[in-house]
């Protein structure tokens, strides 16, 4: 493990459960340290959960958590009320009106106790604000006036307003458009106090001086970025995998030995019986020898047994050195689209942001939607859902194939229920033994299939939700994701990937994760901008 100069968060057997009794973190040990440090590991393996316990949004059960200084805090899931005014939100209102109420001819103690240093407030914020791009957001508008993805960016800007001495942010790239995106990295890349991030956004582990990998309970250093990291580990695994074929080879020589050895001794007890019979020697003789070759013939059994134990477990240490990261297995239903057979047609739909879209599909397409956040490529997705009536024009809006949408929100499931009970209510006639052999390759084993949607991690509900959407009948032919990587860890990212590659229907894919959309092997790219929907080259996204 890396030793820091000066500790800055730091927890000592840390245990932590959710009310169920499922258990996140046991007696986890850690101590971060100065510069932006990226924690990365699977799905469910608890990063969100310790950085709420260090932002103070959960307590352990046991142990101790400590953090140095004032934090700050972005969390994953941000929601904030659509009526505050943007200098609000900033934590900027109180000193903002005192200092108005002084500029204005009030001069009460209280004005200039709550204003204090901070004579330029508003400069600084809106000097924030605009290195945010958010320049044109003003400090008086509310935030049902901004864009979800520019409310992320708004929490950024009070973060960095307040001057945190430890900043924890939590996925803060998961809503963000591409220049929004480059706008955070410019500001992590500025940071200079503590980070921690939790993060599977490649270029933003990019800029990290270290990571730290959660891996079955405990913390692995390594320094450097993710490509250091990763350059780290494809090191280890090669010389695990070249231990794990010596453990292999030892265990095959010493069964080898020890069956030669078996079938010697068998030899020499047979001649012993021979010579007894044929009474070459005296009894007391052949006695004292058959006792001796016993005891000799025990010895070279039990040291060939023990040298064959041995090998067992330098094959099993050495196995462990081997990752065997669990990854969802997606296995898509038969869902091939005859080419060139109508799978969607909107024709003249004026959506409800007012946008005027027309489009035909035909099989098996695969488009990908971009665009700025707020353009209307969620909303677009909506309306072909029927989640979302189109606007005074309704137009035409018809899927012409079974089809089935994964929402950025991931409200698909009922937080009440159990992963079992949600995918039943969407597959009626699958008998319990189905469903349950089905939530297996999704990684919902046993009684982790029985746990309440509402404990689930980010990552783990989106398995959940695509389970439950993939084993609903009938069968997607036409899938719609909007923002589908946003909580995955990079190995589930790996496999929805190969999954979606091989998938034989229609696919519109909305999503800001250019790599992600090129590798999946898009067919046709087209950009939601200025109310319009209109074909792009995929060179110029």
């Amino acid at each position: 493990m890396n030793s820091f100069t000066t500790t800055s968060l730091s927890c000592a057997r840390l245990s932590f459960s959710w009310q169920d009794g499922t258990p996140v973190l046991r007696d986890f040990d850690l101590a971060v340290g100065p510069g932006r440090t990226g924690l990365i590991g699977l799905n469910g393996s608890g990063k969100s959960t310790l950085l709420k316990l260090f932002a103070g949004e959960l307590r352990p059960a046991s142990g101790s958590v400590k953090v140095a200084g004032e934090v700050g805090y972005l969390p994953q899931n941000l929601t904030l009320d659509t009526g505050l005014r943007v200098d609000e939100a900033l934590g900027i209102a109180r000193t903002r009106a005192a200092l108005h109420a002084i500029e204005g001819g009030d001069a009460s103690e209280e004005h200039f106790t709550a204003v204090g240093d901070d004579w330029d407030v508003e400069e600084r914020a809106r000097a924030t604000l605009d290195g945010l791009g958010l320049a044109h957001v003003g400090l008086d508008r509310t935030i049902g006036e901004i864009s979800g993805g520019e409310s992320v960016l708004l929490r950024l800007a009070a973060l960095l307003l307040a001057r945190p001495d430890v900043l924890l942010l939590d996925e803060p790239t998961n809503n963000l458009d591409r220049e929004a995106r480059h706008r955070l990295y410019e500001a992590v890349n500025g940071w200079n106090g503590v980070l921690l991030v939790v993060s599977h956004d490649r270029e933003l582990l990019g800029l990290v001086d270290r990571i730290a990998d959660l891996r079955d309970g405990e913390v692995h250093w390594y320094g450097g970025n993710l490509e250091a990291y990763e350059e780290a580990v494809e090191a280890e695994q090669e010389a695990a995998a070249r231990m794990v074929r010596a453990a292999e080879s030892d265990l095959k020589r010493q069964k080898r030995e020890l069956a030669e050895a078996q079938t010697k001794l068998a030899r020499r007890e047979r001649f012993g019986k021979k010579a007894q019979a044929n009474k070459r020697e005296p009894k007391i003789v052949m006695g004292l020898r058959k006792r001796s070759a016993q005891e000799a013939a025990g010895k070279h059994r039990i040291m060939h047994e023990q040298r064959l134990e041995d090998a067992k477990e330098r094959l099993e240490e050495a196995a462990e050195q081997v990752r065997d990261d669990a990854e969802i297995h997606v296995e898509l239903p038969f869902t091939a689209v005859p080419r060139g057979r109508r799978v969607l047609t909107v024709r003249e739909a004026e959506l409800r942001n007012g946008a005027r879209v027309t489009l035909e599909t035909h099989g098996p397409e695969r488009i990908a939607l971009v665009g700025r956040n707020g353009s209307g490529k969620t909303t677009l997705l909506r309306t072909i859902a029927g989640e979302l009536p189109a606007g005074p024009e309704p137009g035409e809006v018809a899927a012409h194939v079974p089809m089935r949408y994964l929402p950025q929100r991931l409200d698909v499931l009922e937080d009440g229920l159990s992963i079992v009970e949600n995918v039943a209510k969407l597959a009626p006639e699958a008998t319990n033994q189905q469903i349950r052999s089905r939530l297996a390759k999704f990684l919902f084993r046993g009684e982790r299939a029985d746990q309440a949607v509402g404990t689930l991690s980010g990552g783990e509900r989106f398995r959940a939700t695509l389970a439950a959407v993939m084993l609903a009948e009938p069968a997607p032919q036409l899938l719609m994701l909007d923002e589908p990587t946003n909580n995955l860890d990079m190995s589930s990212v790996r496999q929805l990937r190969a999954a979606l590659a091989s998938y034989e229907g229609s696919l519109i894919v909305a999503s800001h994760d250019l790599p992600f959309l090129r590798e999946v092997g898009m067919t046709r790219w087209m950009r939601m901008a200025d109310g319009e929907l209109t074909d792009v080259d995929p060179e110029e996204v």
